[in-house]
């Protein structure tokens, strides 16, 4: 009786403990991290971007992404597409987040949607972990997070808001979601009643393509919009367990694109209600306590190190983009500068002990 007593008891304990667990709030981790680092997982090369340069490219990032996530006060480190598993694992060991930017490729045949699937594993196994790591979608980064949520189903609808101009139509319990919970009420009114998000798609997430695909109790639909045709789709989305967030416009663009005739709003207002956003985001990656071995080693992989292209003088949408070759790593020149030194050292010893000789 004494054994099954302890037995009942020892039961009891571990089944708590189970609860815990499954009711950890990973949403309570404390701001720790005031040196966040974000990734950003560079997408497919453009075919127009290509077509104007004779070098071949394999990917690329435009850089008002990068110029986003900066505004907000972190570092970025550009991700590779394409590569295995152990790659993602590791790099994001690193990162505090990574954000999905937006672009024009299929999700059934690209790199970007086969490294998308691997990141999105892999942050959520992160979460279910205890592990804080946000993930946050722009425009077709958006549709990415909602397409491998429906494991990979194409779920999009068809949409007509290319150069279009919108205020968001908030949900009435928006006030209480995670995104909008500590926004300032003047940024919430400029987004409410002023045309400020830069909207540049043909495909759109609604609240039915949700429901029919079994993913509306995952997610948790913000804001609204309607396209040139008045056909409602989804505007700003999050997820209910994991801090992954999607907006379909283009928060960048406000600040950093200057392409004419394209609808973008660059006024005071707009500009502060971006740069919203972009601190939001990396807000969430404070939470993350992920760093590099060392600064060396942040050094060499930091976006700084590859060099920028003007690619709006070719007629880009982009102002400027990091293009990428197939062969593209991290920068080790530090390292191999040390390597190099000790080998002429050594060169230039053994040349002096034979001037010595003779």
């Amino acid at each position: 009786m004494e054994f099954a007593h302890i037995f009942t008891i020892l039961t009891l304990i571990v089944s708590g403990i189970s609860s815990d667990l499954q009711n950890f709030d990973i949403f309570s981790s404390p701001v720790v991290n005031n040196e966040p680092i974000i990734g950003i997982m560079a997408i497919d090369m453009s075919y127009y971007i290509q077509s104007k340069y004779t070098e071949q490219y394999y990917s690329f990032i435009a850089t008002s992404y990068v110029k986003f996530v900066e505004g907000g006060g972190a570092r970025v480190v550009p991700v590779w597409i394409g590569k295995d598993r152990k790659y993602y694992e590791d790099i994001m060991s690193k990162l505090n987040g990574i954000l999905f930017t937006g672009g024009a490729v299929w999700f059934y045949d690209s790199a970007y949607a086969y490294t998308g699937k691997i990141i999105y594993e892999i942050a959520k196994q992160l979460n279910e972990n205890g592990d804080f790591f946000p993930l946050w979608g722009t425009c077709l980064g958006f549709e990415l997070l909602t397409y491998l949520s429906a494991n990979r189903s194409e779920h999009r609808a068809d949409c007509s808001s290319t150069n279009q101009a919108l205020n968001l139509e908030f949900k009435d319990d928006f006030r209480t979601s995670r995104m909008f919970k500590d926004a300032g009420d003047e940024v919430v009114d400029i987004l409410k009643t002023e045309e400020v998000t830069s909207n540049f798609h043909e495909y759109c997430v609604t609240e039915k393509n949700l429901t029919t695909f079994k993913i509306d109790t995952d997610w948790r639909v913000i804001s609204t919009n309607k396209d040139w045709n008045n056909f409602e789709f989804i505007s700003s989305i999050e997820h209910k367990r994991y801090p992954f967030y999607g907006v379909q416009f283009h928060p960048e663009k406000n600040l950093y694109e200057w392409v004419r005739n394209k609808n973008i709003s660059h006024t005071q207002n707009a500009v502060l209600a971006s740069q919203y956003f972009a601190q939001f985001f990396v807000n969430e990656a404070r939470k993350s306590s992920h760093k590099f071995k060392d600064s060396k080693t942040e050094d060499q992989h930091v976006i700084y190190n590859f060099p920028l292209t003007f690619t709006g003088l070719v007629g880009s949408s982009y102002e400027q983009c990091y293009l990428f070759k197939d062969d593209v790593d991290y920068s080790f020149e530090t390292g191999t500068g040390s390597r190099n030194s000790i080998v002429i050292s050594i060169v230039l010893g053994f040349l002096l002990v034979i001037k010595m000789m003779d």
